[in-house]
């Protein structure tokens, strides 16, 4: 069995009164998730997230360790792949996208984006960075 793993991050808008959560539309795919990309070499999880969102994105984050999330899913046969999802914070919205992985963006207050997250898994993150926040910011 392979074994893929990924690292990205749920995005969320600092210094406004409501977050708002960036998405992005994928080029592979076409589907609306969370920046995210393979581990290269010997990169830890929380080094991956932040490079894959700076070349997807060009945003500067500030990466919360303390939420981490796991998918884990088979995109192909013999192959399992594990996501690692972190939360992000930034206080910058101009998001200039890497042309050949990012097709659109989006950022969106939590019902917008959870009407347009593709997938169940990104759905369940989703609700789950809300969640965080809200306890966090109680």
């Amino acid at each position: 069995m392979k074994q893929e793993k990924s690292c990205g991050a749920v995005i969320v808008t600092k210094e406004t009164e409501e977050p708002k959560f960036l998405l992005i539309k994928h080029h592979n795919g076409g589907h609306w998730a969370f920046p995210k990309g393979h581990v290269e070499g010997n990169e830890t999880e929380e080094e991956t997230a932040l490079r894959e969102i700076m070349e997807e994105t060009h945003l500067t984050v500030e990466l919360d360790t303390q939420f981490r999330h796991v998918v884990r899913y088979s995109p192909y046969e013999s192959t399992v792949k594990d996501v690692i999802y972190f939360m992000a914070y930034t206080s910058e919205q101009e998001i200039h996208k890497q042309d050949e992985e990012v097709l659109d963006s989006s950022w969106s207050n939590f019902e917008e984006a959870l009407a347009l997250v593709t997938y169940e898994n990104d759905r369940t993150i989703l609700q789950a960075a809300k969640d965080y926040l809200t306890k966090k910011n109680s």
